[in-house]
């Protein structure tokens, strides 16, 4: 008696912690299927008519158009994309660690690179330049920056290109975002800032911008933009044929003359994906 009072006790409290796992593993359950319809794309916060996170909280640019039109061909609805800043120096170890699923964020394409991270595309092709103050007659051409004071971000290998390949006495100076580059100009602080065209043209477009600064007219380099992924990731096949159909099918074109049409800024033609021009 004694022994079958104790048993039922147990098979009671055995009945109970098997309710409450399952109502726990149900509710686990629900989450992950939950997190699994979101999708973490990273872009630049500060680059206008790239990559800019407005006061209000929107997100606009030619990436971020790129990253929804990508994600949407993936599967995800406007509210499942989730957004994080991916600035220069972190965009490898955002996608090494799994904080974002792919990186839209003017990402060049270069060797090095490609040994951490895998890239599909190019979906645009830019050009290295720099921008200096329009009443600097001073720098001309790329051997003009020696002695100058050359600012870059972080992380970007544009300074460093020009210090090694144009302009060895270059005074290189590295800030942490592009802006902080654009005030030390404005403030002659720094004498140019170097990147690509089409980032320096977004900045100098801006109201509070205009008629402050001019583009040099280098084309210092070939600046392919890829999206980063992690290396192996089956997603860049999928975000490749994404890519292929915005071409095709004009959205492309629009996002190109929505973001950099005010800018006048001539842009090259879509690349061939898979194609990297050197």
């Amino acid at each position: 008696m004694k022994l079958r009072k104790v048993t039922a006790a147990a098979a009671a409290v055995l009945a109970l912690s098997l309710t409450a796992s399952a109502c726990g593993s149900d509710g686990g359950g629900g989450d992950s299927g939950s997190d699994d319809k979101k999708i973490t794309v990273g872009i630049k916060f500060d680059q206008p008519g790239l990559g800019l996170k407005t006061p209000d909280g929107k997100y606009t640019g030619f990436d971020v158009d790129v990253a929804n039109y990508v994600a949407k061909q993936l599967g995800y609805k406007p509210g499942d994309i989730q957004f994080k800043e991916a600035k220069s120096a972190d965009r490898e170890t955002l996608l090494q660690r799994g904080d974002v699923d792919f990186i839209a964020a003017t990402y060049s394409i270069n060797p090095e690179r490609a040994k951490k991270v895998d890239f599909a595309g190019p979906y645009f092709l830019a050009h290295q330049d720099v921008l200096v103050r329009a009443d600097d007659n001073s720098i001309t051409k790329p051997a003009d920056l020696n002695n100058k004071k050359l600012c870059s971000v972080t992380g970007s290998t544009s300074a460093q290109n020009v210090k090694d390949q144009l302009a060895p006495k270059a005074q290189l100076q590295e800030y942490g975002g592009y802006s902080e580059c654009l005030t030390g100009l404005e403030n002659k602080v720094i004498d140019a800032l170097t990147t690509d065209d089409v980032i320096l043209a977004g900045y100098a477009a801006q109201p509070e911008h205009q008629g402050k600064f001019k583009l040099g007219g280098f084309k210092l380099s070939n600046e392919n933009y890829g999206i980063g992924v992690q290396k192996g990731s089956e997603l860049k096949a999928k975000i490749n044929t994404a890519l292929e159909k915005m071409v095709a099918d004009g959205s492309w074109d629009k996002a190109v003359t929505k973001n950099f049409g005010p800018a006048e800024y001539q842009n090259e033609p879509p690349p061939k994906i898979g194609v990297v021009v050197n």
